[in-house]
């Protein structure tokens, strides 16, 4: 049995873990969007313990409860005041999260423009006055650390960009440019994905992300530049 239990938790955690996994943050906004999960998964198991644990209590009970001097309280206090002090505990805590997921009032170091089609994405990095210093295919290439900024369109229908791993998801949708700030903390390989029914070829329409560290982005920028800025690889 001692065995047993670290074998389950090691099985546990593996399945927390993965290029793809929300469980797996590697930059802020996705580290918040974890704590969420975890806290309200936390918050929903003790609910549950506490439900088994009254019936388990009035089910091995072998004699009547005495009757309650005023059961007027446990309705008040179980099912209007806790549920209002959950719930608005939730709002503040997910107002104050959804800054961070979102990047409300953070400077951008970057600016990657995403363009969504049918079956493809394209991702242009941009200079400050809007020239194309890279173009890629299907492949998300990042500076570890710096906030980038991701203006999200699409070419034909409604899709979504999304990187479990890095934060939540945006809709690209045509004629509109939706805006997301994410940033990469750790450098390596993961992967986005579509994230709306677009069509028959929905389930293959996910891309690579590359994070790489200050020193290599900037060469594979530099060589990107000194070569082609219009190619895809």
């Amino acid at each position: 049995m001692r065995r047993l239990v670290p074998l389950l938790a090691a099985a546990v955690a593996a399945g927390c873990r993965g290029p793809q996994s929300m469980l797996d943050p590697a930059g802020p906004a996705a580290a918040a969007i974890a704590r969420t999960w975890w806290l309200m998964a936390g918050a929903a198991l003790a609910v549950l313990l506490l439900v088994l644990g009254l019936l388990a209590r009035a089910m091995l009970r072998r004699q009547p409860a005495p009757p309650m001097a005023r059961p007027e309280r446990f309705i008040v206090l179980g099912g209007l005041v806790l549920p209002t002090v959950a719930l608005f505990a939730l709002l503040v805590y997910g107002t104050l999260a959804g800054r961070t997921v979102i990047g409300v009032g953070v400077d951008t170091d970057r600016v990657v423009r995403v363009t969504a089609r049918q079956w493809q994405w394209q991702f242009e990095h941009l200079a400050p006055d809007g020239t194309v210093l890279a173009r890629s295919l299907d492949r998300l290439v990042l500076p570890q650390g710096e906030m980038v900024e991701f203006q999200v369109g699409s070419e034909d229908v409604i899709h979504s960009f999304w990187i479990p791993r890095l934060g939540g998801k945006v809709d690209a949708i045509p004629g509109r440019s939706n805006r997301l700030r994410l940033r990469a903390d750790v450098a390596g390989a993961m992967r986005g994905q579509c994230a709306e029914f677009c069509g028959r070829e929905h389930a293959h329409m996910a891309f690579s992300v590359e994070v790489l560290d200050p020193a290599s982005f900037a060469g594979w920028l530099d060589g990107r530049a000194a070569g082609d800025a219009g190619s895809t690889p």
